[in-house]
């Protein structure tokens, strides 16, 4: 056997660490900018959490359940306020779900979206990493607001 490099509850805490900065993130932001601030063309921060939501859980609901799903970023929320409810449901959410996942399964493949067929462990990175992406992105935002965002380093 060879040795483990992170363990599935590391990496569960691990995404649970960048999720938790990421609401810091987005508490940060004042309500209209939240949802109406952009630059370069890039979309409202509230519209890539949108896209945050419409991943995570759906997903990982699809993988546990073995049942397809479809891409709807759609937002269920118009307020900061909903949001944060949202961000918090979904953290739950996911900490009951991701525990259901065997460690075989990580290198499983399986087709999300109708679309991306991919070792489960590698989805499972690309949640992560497309939220560490668009919280770069209102980290712009913030500064160009003029508002000093939570620092990075503190994910846990």
């Amino acid at each position: 056997m060879r040795p483990e490099i992170i363990t599935k509850e590391q990496l569960q805490k691990y995404w649970q660490g960048q999720r938790a900065l990421t609401k810091r993130v987005i508490e940060a932001f004042p309500e209209e900018d939240l949802f109406n601030f952009t630059l370069g063309g890039m979309r409202p921060f509230s519209a890539m959490c949108a896209e945050l939501s419409a991943i995570a859980v759906p997903s990982l609901l699809s993988i546990t359940t073995n049942t397809p799903i479809e891409f709807n970023e759609k937002p269920s929320f118009t307020t900061k306020e909903e949001l944060l409810n949202q961000w918090d449901a979904d953290t739950v959410k996911i900490d009951e779900l991701f525990p259901q996942l065997s460690e075989a399964q990580f290198q499983q493949n399986f087709v999300l979206f109708g679309s991306y067929d991919l070792k489960i462990q590698q989805h499972i990175f690309y949640f992560i990493d497309n939220e560490i992406h668009h919280r770069g992105q209102a980290y712009v935002y913030l500064r160009a607001l003029g508002i000093e965002p939570p620092y990075f380093w503190e994910t846990f």
